[in-house]
């Protein structure tokens, strides 16, 4: 009896044809657009007056002439305000993660605080940034609370001060993002097996020990990326500190971030030096994410390394016996 051969379907094609609009859209509104900075970067292309001067091919001259700016101190500014909002960020996100997924500890009223933490989320940046304006003015609220509680004989000129500036744009940066980074937190901690913390319960361990040798380590992953996406975000501050300083970066451009400052060339036509700049923040980003990738992540390959050996010896002392 002869065999019968069986054709088998490939869904592959189908595959490809699903994603291909992706691809395309990327490909279009991503990629070429990318490739078209690079471009430009490399090219004398601005707009004096009704003039428009090139493009001129000048090589790295953009590149340089960015260097003798205060394109360091831009990058300071944007690098202080993202650490002074993501600090308190990770830490409070981590607490509030923790006490939520607890089932030793009983929350009442848990959806209703998870909602209410990720509501800020939900403000459009340019309303926080004008809420936080009225409030933190010379003659705002905040001001006028303090001065009736007898705290301050004189308003504080919050938007006057470096400190009191640059903290504001942090803590509108927490308070829009803490409730997001929460939120997935508490969806990595809730991936762990339960029988862990079961046993670790057992076995009589404290709330500090299961924290910081049970759920930070199986988080990690999770606290790679939202460190990672945060650093991203912050090279790419704009909105709060463009619209609480009205795009000035006061006092004395001390909030002018590198985005902002790339708004600036781009306003005024300044192609090749936004170029330019551009790329300096794609290569900034590009290292500072990779470090971060490895610092937090060599661990991992570390331990299995050991844990391999471990294995071979055990396995070759199995085999003598």
């Amino acid at each position: 009896m002869q065999e019968r051969k069986i054709r088998g379907i490939s869904y592959t094609k189908w595959g490809y044809l699903f994603i291909l609009p992706f691809f395309l859209t990327y490909f279009i509104f991503s990629a070429i657009p990318l490739i078209d900075t690079v471009r430009y970067s490399f090219f004398e292309y601005y707009r004096s007056g009704l003039k428009e001067i090139g493009p001129n091919f000048v090589g790295l001259k953009n590149y340089i002439s960015l260097l003798s700016t205060d394109l360091p101190k831009y990058a300071w500014n944007t690098f202080i305000m993202w650490i002074l909002g993501f600090v308190p960020q990770i830490v409070i996100a981590l607490l509030l993660a923790s006490w939520f997924t607890n089932a030793r500890i009983r929350i009442r009223l848990k959806q209703f605080f998870k909602v209410v933490i990720y509501l800020p989320n939900l403000i459009m940046a340019s309303a926080f940034a004008m809420l936080f304006f009225s409030l933190f003015s010379n003659s705002g609220p905040v001001n006028s609370i303090l001065m009736n509680l007898g705290i301050v004989a004189e308003p504080i000129r919050f938007m006057e001060s470096t400190l009191g500036a640059r903290s504001l744009v942090a803590l509108m940066n927490f308070l829009m993002w803490f409730g997001n980074t929460t939120i997935m937190l508490m969806a990595a901690i809730m991936g762990i097996n339960p029988a862990i913390f079961e046993a670790a319960e057992l076995d009589g361990c404290s709330h500090r020990q299961t924290f910081f040798k049970i759920t930070l380590p199986q988080i990690k992953p999770l606290l790679t990326y939202t460190l990672i996406t945060s650093l991203i975000g912050g090279l790419q501050m704009f909105d709060v500190p463009q619209i609480l300083t009205n795009a000035q970066g006061s006092p004395d451009r001390t909030t002018m971030t590198l985005i902002m400052f790339l708004n600036n060339h781009l306003k005024s036509k300044n192609y090749g030096m936004a170029g330019a700049l551009s790329v300096y923040l794609f290569v900034i980003s590009a290292v500072l994410c990779f470090f971060v990738y490895k610092l937090n992540m060599g661990d991992d390959s570390r331990e299995r390394k050991a844990a391999e050996k471990r294995a071979k010896k055990l396995a070759k002392k199995g085999g003598q016996g």
